[in-house]
């Protein structure tokens, strides 16, 4: 086996070694993922500080300070403007229940007089159990999202570790990057280098376009939905652009308890037209024009490809897997990309040279 064939085997085993160890620390992974983009975020403007003469800790230090300080902010600007809407949006939740049982007991009194007693019966008993398969299926969710935050990946963990995990990889970061330089092959140090400027550059695009987005979504669903006569307008806007981070989630997740709510409200198909007609142009809008031109020039994604990382990522690693699917996908993406480049410059593609057939001279007999 060639030297090559060999170091490919290794990276393959460190890579396959890496995610079954994340797959069995996943429970506790929130807090360390969460302070591990935050650092990649802000190291830049702390290098920026310990270059005007600043030393590395204290740089570390005043921009985690002022970051925190600017979520502080944003939450106290925002809380009390939405916290009435927060409040009501809760507290329609009954009432939505009880619309979407008296639309299905309609429902049933209308197939009652096109169908049979039999199939009426049948088709009762197949929505009873299908809705118990998905009341089982939210209970064990909620349930799996109360354990989990209450033992290990709780607000508390977020709130005090997360600062710390923050401070610490902001102040060692470029010690950190240079160990992990120093144990690059030195037969292809510039390639790997450049590698990792083209995955960070994807990153950082990511980042700032997927941030734009969100807000972008935010503002625009937070100002239709209230001017549509929403009651929640302003908070279902926040709560869109927040679970937007995770593509699709947040539409899905909007739109459900927009109809939801414009139909309990009002009790008109109108409003619900209103709502979903909101939901088509936002929902082509982000389709077409945000997510191409902020997000997928950047990561250079397929949309199917989207889909398929978030239902690994979530399969793989629970909510942390969705959160960093996409991030993953780009970097797994630039990686792929640049071994079918070499690949289509190595003897395995290129076609060998044709045969050069051989010419015999036979010397003429008179």
């Amino acid at each position: 086996m060639s030297a090559r064939a060999y170091r490919l085997l290794f990276w393959l085993g460190l890579a396959l070694v890496v995610i079954l160890a994340l797959g069995l620390v996943q429970s506790i992974l929130m807090p360390f993922a969460v302070g591990f983009a935050i650092a990649y975020v802000l190291a830049p403007g702390v290098a920026r500080l310990e270059r005007s003469g600043i030393r590395r800790s204290l740089a570390s230090l005043a921009v985690l300070i002022l970051f925190l300080f600017a979520l502080a902010l944003i939450l106290v600007i925002l809380v009390p403007l939405i916290q009435g809407q927060i409040v009501q949006l809760i507290g329609s939740v009954p009432s939505l229940v009880r619309t979407l049982q008296d639309q299905l007991g309609k429902l049933i009194l209308l197939l009652q007089e096109h169908l049979p007693a039999e199939d009426i019966s049948k088709l009762r008993d197949l929505v009873g159990a299908k809705v118990a398969e998905a009341l089982t299926w939210l209970a064990g969710l909620a349930q799996g999202m109360i354990t989990s935050s209450l033992a290990i990946l709780n607000i508390v963990s977020l709130v005090v570790v997360t600062p710390i995990v923050t401070f610490f990889l902001l102040r060692d970061w470029e010690k950190m990057v240079a160990q992990i330089d120093s144990h690059l092959p030195r037969q292809s140090l510039e390639t790997v280098r450049g590698q990792a400027r083209i995955v960070s550059d994807t990153l950082v695009g990511f980042v700032h376009g997927q941030a734009l987005v969100c807000l972008i979504l935010a503002v625009y669903f937070g100002i239709a939905l209230t001017l549509a006569g929403l009651g929640s307008g302003l908070a279902l806007g926040l709560l869109i652009g927040v679970l937007a981070i995770i593509p699709f989630l947040g539409a899905a997740t909007g739109f459900l308890l927009a109809v939801s709510l414009a139909a309990s409200q009002d009790g008109t198909w109108t409003s619900v037209f209103v709502v979903c007609g909101i939901f088509a142009v936002g929902q082509l809008a982000e389709g077409n024009l945000l997510t191409p031109k902020l997000v997928g020039d950047r990561i250079h994604l397929h949309p199917v490809w989207v889909i398929f990382a978030l239902f690994a990522g979530g399969t793989l690693f629970g909510f942390v897997g969705l959160l960093i699917a996409v991030p993953a996908a780009a970097v797994i993406g630039v990686l792929a990309r640049f071994a079918l480049t070499r690949y289509r410059h190595s003897s395995l593609y290129a076609a060998p040279p044709a045969e050069t057939g051989t010419i015999i001279n036979i010397p003429h007999i008179r």
